[in-house]
């Protein structure tokens, strides 16, 4: 199962440890969603989802605020007593001394932000679920063209890192060479990433290993980006019959996602750069609703009808 230290978070979401006693090593968090803890501040505990990260927004606040110290400490011991990866304050709200007593024994962590409540949750689901989406990891380059995730994929010394790199002279952007990790953040979207210990090195045979951003500089990589179109590179073999029209799209499977694939025979004289370009684009202006493919289709349509009537 896929974790996120919660140190990860404070240090992601720039949050302040008030119980810096804890060791914000140790907690993990396996979930992506948050639970708003309002109910449970006023006692009731069923289908608490305890194993969520915790927020406290400002009404929970001015709602403690307004009850006895005893009852408060009820609560306290009450909420405190469920296993939770840790509770975040919100909207510059200020925890009292005696939950951050009582969260101390329980080495439940406590973490405030000065972000309003729903700002916060969204940018902690946004982010954590693309942490703790299901991953896998392939053989492939991934590059920015044009805005659109080009997954590159074929056989090794095929020509798949010699392409990215003239993509890249060209002033498109590296996300990973050789191994990409693949993530499903939701059931249309997939991002891809490096490695930590490959990101931003091509392998080039007879060459070497190329540090793209340092080379090239910091515009031509990418940390993320999502997986829009695959092209399968291949050997050219003349007794196969290739798509010369493309009005049927041909789709590729990674985690459930669907994604458009072509596959481009390889033969000497082809300039990879651009017929990649050229795939990115096209396939944009599909994405925008104009297929030329099926223009041409059309325009022969009617002119095959025209002369008939003729």
């Amino acid at each position: 199962m896929e974790s996120v230290k919660i140190s990860t978070v404070v240090e992601k979401m720039n949050l302040k440890n008030l119980t810096p006693e804890l060791s914000l090593e140790e907690g993990c968090i396996t979930i992506p969603d948050i639970n708003r803890a309002a109910l449970q501040l006023t006692g009731y505990f069923e289908h608490f989802e305890n194993e969520r990260m915790q927020i406290i927004g400002y009404v929970e606040y001015t709602y403690l605020l307004s009850l006895s110290r005893e009852r408060k400490l009820e609560i306290y011991e009450q909420f405190l007593n469920y296993k939770m990866p840790c509770i975040v304050y919100c909207s510059k709200a200020q925890p009292d001394e005696d939950i951050l007593r009582i969260a101390s024994e329980h080495k439940i962590p406590i973490l405030a932000t000065e972000q309003s409540t729903s700002s916060f949750m969204a940018e902690v689901i946004r982010w954590l679920k693309v942490q703790l989406a299901p991953c896998i990891s392939i053989h492939g380059v991934l590059v920015d063209v044009y805005g659109e995730g080009l997954l590159i994929m074929g056989e090794s010394g095929i020509g798949k890192s010699e392409a990215a790199l003239e993509l890249i002279k060209r002033g498109h952007r590296l996300v990973t060479d050789d191994v990409v990790e693949i993530r499903k953040v939701s059931d249309e979207t997939l991002i891809g990433t490096a490695p930590d210990i490959t990101r931003h090195f091509i392998e080039l045979r007879g060459i070497g290993i190329v540090d793209v951003k340092n080379l090239f500089g910091v515009e031509s990589v990418k940390e993320t980006q999502s997986i829009d179109l695959v092209i399968k590179l291949e050997d050219w073999n003349k007794d196969k019959e290739y798509d010369r029209l493309g009005l049927e799209e041909e789709y590729i499977e990674f985690l459930g996602n669907k994604v458009v694939c072509h596959s481009i025979p390889i033969r000497p004289g082809r300039n990879l750069a651009v017929i990649c370009e050229t795939a990115a684009v096209n396939h944009r202006q599909k994405q925008m609703g104009y297929n030329a493919a099926k223009e041409l289709y059309n325009r022969v349509q009617n002119s095959l009808m025209q002369g008939t009537d003729n």
